[in-house]
């Protein structure tokens, strides 16, 4: 018997499989994003193209696996956007989960169906992938936790990938505990290695004035309850401003270098295959391909300043808070321009951890008229598991 679908979370909810061990993760369920490897069952990637030419997997993703291992049950393939190159939520060929928590508003995606999963109590977290925002951007509108690592610290064997230098395996769950868990399940390090350090990675918090200007007023103030509570866990807090070239000139370095890769991953499959796209996905594929034979020599460099910029501010003690997104989930069936409005401002500030590399955890807060929102951290590089059981111990 698979999970309650009744939100449509799911692609495929009769897809499970069972424990391979005990471990600290026995007795939870979870959720993979459709672009996780599962042996004998083909991935979609949120199109019926790619599920029509691409055969079912051999063997599990690394991260599957390893949850298996650790005593996790899979309980479905949820649904995602396509080819992961969105942050909305709502395809044309498999519909739009619905989010559970904001009545009439996207889910946002592309982990669009994990957040889902775990918003609705189906399974009690879901992987998923983030490249751009893809677990921040719908754990903020559907009201739950969600972790993208450190760059590179979580295998993506196994998983469909979207572009390869930003690319990240992460996790949503609707509670910290079980957040930190999976994450001592899937990051590098063990306990003795964490315990022999001081538990509260947080000295020094950076609130970024930049970051915090592109939040609407309403937003704002509620999220600044959150951040006082994060505030009274660390020892100072500072105000500063992260972007002096400006958070949309990072934004599109971001971009630019992404929109490259995506191309030359999937650039040859879109020519032979010709797959039907919904009209945002296909314009920002046709976009892609304009910038195979640029120079990309100065957004590249700039990527490394800001990266080696933000590891020296952070070290292993400094966060950054900023909102996840600029306010809670758009309403359902919005024009393409308020959509592609609402996605640049949320790039805007996902990019952050994205150009550095640097983990982010992004944390369930309550806004006006009852609509979830989100209250992100970003950690130093490396401090994965730390940054995870502090928010674990000072988040109540």
């Amino acid at each position: 018997m698979g999970v309650d679908n009744r939100y449509g979370a799911f692609m495929d909810p009769g897809l499970e499989l069972s424990p391979l061990a005990e471990g600290i993760l026995s007795g939870l369920r979870f959720a993979v994003k459709d672009v996780f490897a599962v042996a004998g069952h083909p991935s979609s990637a949120g199109n019926p193209d790619w599920l029509r030419t691409h055969p079912a997997s051999e063997s599990h993703a690394d991260a599957v696996q390893k949850l298996l291992l650790s005593g996790a049950s899979l309980r479905g393939a949820a649904h995602t956007d396509e080819l992961m190159y969105s942050l909305g939520g709502e395809n044309v060929h498999y519909g739009t989960p619905i989010n559970p928590r904001a009545a009439g508003r996207i889910p946002g995606g592309s982990s669009s169906g994990s957040a889902v999963a775990v918003a609705s109590g189906s399974v009690d977290f879901a992987l998923g992938t983030d490249t751009g925002g893809s677990i921040r951007v719908p754990s903020s509108y559907c009201g739950v936790y969600g972790f993208r690592p450190t760059h590179g610290a979580v295998s993506m064997e196994g998983v469909i990938p979207l572009s390869a230098s930003f690319d990240t395996v992460g996790w949503i769950a609707d509670d910290a505990e079980i957040l930190y868990q999976v994450g001592k399940t899937l990051l590098p390090g063990t306990d003795a290695d964490e315990s022999s350090r001081p538990l509260s990675i947080v000295e020094h918090i950076y609130v970024t004035a930049d970051g915090w200007a592109l939040a609407g007023e309403e937003t704002a103030k509620s999220l600044a309850k959150g951040l006082e509570v994060l505030q009274h866990g660390a020892s100072r807090s500072t105000e500063i401003e992260i972007a002096p070239e400006g958070l949309s000139a990072w934004m599109n370095v971001f971009r630019e270098l992404q929109g490259d890769e995506i191309w030359r991953t999937h650039g040859e499959w879109i020519e032979r295959e010709q797959p039907r796209f919904g009209p945002d996905i296909a314009a920002r594929f046709a976009w892609a391909s304009t910038l195979l034979e640029k120079d990309h020599s100065r957004a590249e460099q700039l990527k490394e300043d800001i990266r080696s910029r933000l590891h020296l501010l952070l070290g292993d003690t400094g966060c950054i808070v900023i909102p996840t997104v600029p306010g809670p989930a758009p309403l359902l069936g919005g024009d393409l321009r308020q959509l592609e409005i609402n996605r640049n401002g949320a790039m805007m500030l996902c990019c952050i951890a994205g150009l550095a590399g640097l983990p982010q955890i992004t944390l369930p807060v309550t806004g006006q008229h009852g609509l979830p929102l989100g209250l992100s951290v970003i950690g130093g590089y490396g401090q994965d598991l730390r940054l995870l059981s502090w928010i674990n111990e000072v988040w109540k």
